[in-house]
């Protein structure tokens, strides 16, 4: 056991995951690679779960955070801030969402709890509708409608939560389903659970489902469950925290892939957003962002540094079509997997969109979950110089794919080279 290792278990929780029998630390990163305390460098294909979006050390957010730094750091919610309105505008821009309005906070979860805030507010109602095998935070709210054993450590919740089908198109009851007829299905079963209810506040849903191992629905669910919710004046929370700003190439924002039916009611976001920086935020009509009838700040959302370092990521992103990237780029790497996984009985199914993807291990021969192969995968991986994470459903069995998104194509190939070894290694 190395000494900060040591130190690690002696002051912080013992429920604070490190991936890694011999856990890493990384010191230092350029592009997409990292160097770990070991001296060894390594390809990033995990971007510290999925927020070191465009590169480590990109030197035009380096340069804004610097520039910023001298002038000044912080100032709260409680006085003007040009960067938080310039960003605030961008993304409005960005949302699709009409008369918008943006209130920023520090975190993914912190966000999700504002938007469950805004929604029960404006509803007057703490009933929620939540996907089975989601994740929104870890907050007391966020883990109350988190439809995860593995990241739900108590059942205790201000909140009513009624978990609908439909976030995982390939496991439950409506797996052999063809996706039109899985999509009625999961829309009967709204309309169902409807039926027995008092009337929920929204529906919260990931796209694509993180933690829970990159899942997701056929195009267009979500767009036949707002056709329902408008009926019942039940609002739709899109949680893009991990979908959001191009990195499923298809789209900017994961619900446009359910979009016929127009806009979210409320979208939040974060991690990818400041590149490392600690950004979240919530964008929601402004009928419901300004129901609140009590003040309201954020201490650290929005700070100057933050906000800089934002609007020189996103400027990046936008400037330098990461978006088309990750279509390109993640569209050669899924197909790749999927060659080497038509070899390998370990492997269940690749899935993704863009450089969001997901590999499901299985015990050969069967449909069960196999946490000790993906642990193993994760460890041969590593000793070959490559970082990816893990995550699933009933049990962590689905390695984790999600790179920044100015992955080059002889990345792609290296790391698919390394992954297939690793594969190789357990099966």
């Amino acid at each position: 056991m190395s000494d900060l290792y040591a130190r690690h278990k002696a002051v912080l929780p013992d429920w604070l995951a490190l991936y890694y029998k011999d856990p890493l630390e990384i010191t230092h990163g350029e592009g997409r690679h990292v160097w770990g305390d070991d001296g060894r460098k390594y390809l990033d294909f995990f971007g510290g779960i999925l927020t070191t979006m465009t590169a480590h050390a990109l030197p035009e957010v380096t340069k804004a955070v610097t520039e910023q730094a001298g002038r000044i750091l912080h100032s709260s919610t409680l006085y003007l801030n040009r960067p938080m309105v310039e960003l605030a505008e961008r993304i409005a821009q960005l949302s699709g969402i009409p008369d918008a309005r943006v209130f920023f906070t520090t975190s993914g979860t912190e966000a999700n709890d504002t938007a469950l805030l805004l929604a029960t507010t404006y509803r007057r109602s703490n009933q929620i509708l939540a996907m089975r095998n989601s994740y929104h935070g870890r907050s007391f709210s966020a883990v109350g409608i988190t439809g995860n054993r593995g990241w739900s450590p108590t059942s205790l919740s201000p909140l009513q939560t009624l978990y609908v089908h439909g976030g995982v198109r390939t496991r439950g009851p409506f797996a052999r389903l063809s996706d039109a007829d899985f999509i009625a299905a999961c829309v009967a079963d709204l309309k169902d659970l409807l039926g027995h209810t008092r009337s929920p506040a929204a529906l919260i849903a990931e796209p694509i489902q993180g933690v829970g191992g990159f899942t997701s629905p056929p195009d267009g669910l979500y767009a036949a469950f707002r056709e329902v919710l408008d009926e019942h004046g039940i609002l739709w929370i899109a949680d893009e925290v991990q979908t959001g700003w191009g990195r499923t190439g298809d789209n900017f924002w994961g619900w446009q892939a359910h979009g016929h039916s127009g806009p979210p009611d409320i979208l939040t976001f974060a991690k990818g957003i400041g590149n490392g920086m600690s950004i979240g935020g919530v964008v929601a009509r402004a009928d419901i962002m300004n129901c609140l009838d009590a003040n309201s700040i954020s201490t650290f959302g929005g700070t100057q540094i933050t906000m800089a370092a934002g609007l020189a990521n996103l400027s990046y992103l936008l400037e330098h079509d990461l978006q088309g990237n990750a279509r390109r780029v993640g569209g050669l790497l899924i197909e790749r997997l999927r060659a080497v996984a038509a070899q390998l009985p370990v492997v269940r199914e690749v899935r993704g969109r863009g450089l969001m993807i997901g590999i499901e291990l299985v015990r050969p021969g069967t449909d069960e979950a196999h946490p000790d192969a993906a642990a193993a995968v994760l460890e041969a991986a590593r000793a070959e110089g490559l970082l990816i994470g893990k995550g699933g459903g009933h049990n962590t069995s689905v390695l984790r794919i999600a790179p920044p998104l100015t992955l080059t194509v002889s990345e792609a190939e290296e790391g698919a080279a390394i992954l297939e070894r690793a594969l190789e290694s357990v099966h």
